[in-house]
């Protein structure tokens, strides 16, 4: 099927097709969120975009060929450990990508299914795994060799963040290795917090998955600890996930009782709201590459701190919080203390800039996309 079948639009600009195993479906409307985010950057910047989702068969809602916000979709039930699903995936994506300029690639997983493509090929990675080893399963680490084989495939790979560059450059060798941040967006209204004396409690947030990897038992040893020190703290968890019952368990016991508050998932303007009635961020994560939700924290003028496993501290200025390394949760309980008041949150929120808005990564790809085509890299 040619380009112009996929949708009746006009042709316009550069042409480039998607493939990414991350993206909303009615299953799993909140998936692949930032892919959205990246692709309609890049469409601004005047590029033709079309997208094949290769969907996990347990998020598959029936949908074949459709139109998601403005981006013609492609959905193919794909499992990355078949190689029956992998065949079958990059035949349909090499028949799409014939009207294509080139083929961008996003998540690792989609890679097995991108190798055969004939066009030049840009992968966007954002797998936490390659910097953070501890956190991959033993299946995961069985597949190491073949990620590695795979990642040195694509004609250019950017990363999120030069944490996440460092070790795909020593997978990739000489081959072409770039840094496309994830998009920030910029707050509609900076709002300062009250007082912790006039809200009567210093309020935590945090915000993201439920998991091991999130480290939430620390954020509530932290919270343990200011409470031992006589601070009225609380901890907000805004997001889902396997922990949850545990998490809920200990809230229940001994001082944490009523200083913990779990809200599940929100949509923007909830975790808007929980961050504007918060006084610090707090991720004690054990391994993440961008750590949009911190950024996120700070463009909403709220001070954070945070692990250094990740790419926070590119961006984490010393207004804007502190960045620990193997902390204690008596040296994060420190850290809150001294961040909270320390800095007006317009002073906090002009501390990013305009680095991470959607203008700018737009910009960015489309600069990566051009350098490729015209034979540059």
């Amino acid at each position: 099927m040619c380009w112009c079948h996929i949708l009746d639009g006009t042709m316009w600009g550069m042409r480039v097709l998607v493939v990414t195993t991350w993206f909303p479906s009615r299953k799993a409307p909140s998936s692949g969120a930032f892919v959205v985010k990246d692709v309609q950057a890049i469409r601004a910047e005047g590029v033709d975009v079309r997208l094949i989702h290769l969907v996990n068969p347990k998020f598959d809602d029936g949908d074949r060929q459709f139109v998601y916000e403005g981006i013609p979709v492609i959905r193919i039930p794909y499992s990355p450990l078949n190689p029956l699903h992998a065949m079958k995936a990059a035949d349909i994506i090499r028949q799409y990508s014939a009207g294509a300029d080139l083929v961008h690639s996003m998540a690792i997983s989609s890679l097995p299914a991108t190798m055969r493509v004939k066009k030049p090929w840009v992968h966007t990675e954002h797998w936490s795994g390659l910097t953070n080893p501890d956190t991959r399963s033993s299946t995961l680490n069985a597949v190491m060799p073949i990620v590695r084989s795979v990642l040195k495939k694509p004609d250019f790979v950017t990363a999120v963040c030069e944490y996440l560059a460092q070790p795909i450059r020593e997978i990739r060798g000489e081959r072409a290795v770039g840094i496309v941040p994830c998009i920030v967006p910029a707050a509609d209204e900076i709002v300062e917090p009250v007082s912790v004396e006039e809200a009567g409690e210093l309020r935590m947030v945090t915000v993201g998955g439920l998991i091991k990897r999130k480290n939430p038992m620390m954020a509530l040893d932290v919270t343990e600890e200011l409470l031992r020190r006589g601070v009225n703290a609380r901890m907000i968890f805004v997001g889902e996930g396997p922990l949850r019952e545990e998490i809920e368990k200990r809230a229940s016991q001994g001082t944490l009782r009523g200083h913990v508050t779990l809200t599940g998932n929100l949509n923007r303007a909830g975790v808007v709201e929980s961050l504007n009635d918060s006084h610090v961020f707090l991720g004690p994560t054990n391994g993440d590459n961008f750590f949009v939700s911190c950024a996120e924290s700070i463009a909403q003028g709220r001070p954070v701190v945070v692990s250094d496993k990740g790419g926070q501290g590119e961006y984490v200025r010393p207004v804007a919080g502190r960045v620990l390394s193997d902390a204690t949760a008596q040296e994060y309980a420190d850290a809150v203390q001294e961040v909270v008041g320390s800095a007006s949150a317009q002073q906090i929120a002009d501390s990013i800039g305009d680095a991470f808005h959607p203008h700018s990564v737009g910009r960015g790809y489309r600069e990566v996309y051009e350098s490729l085509v015209g034979g540059l890299v």
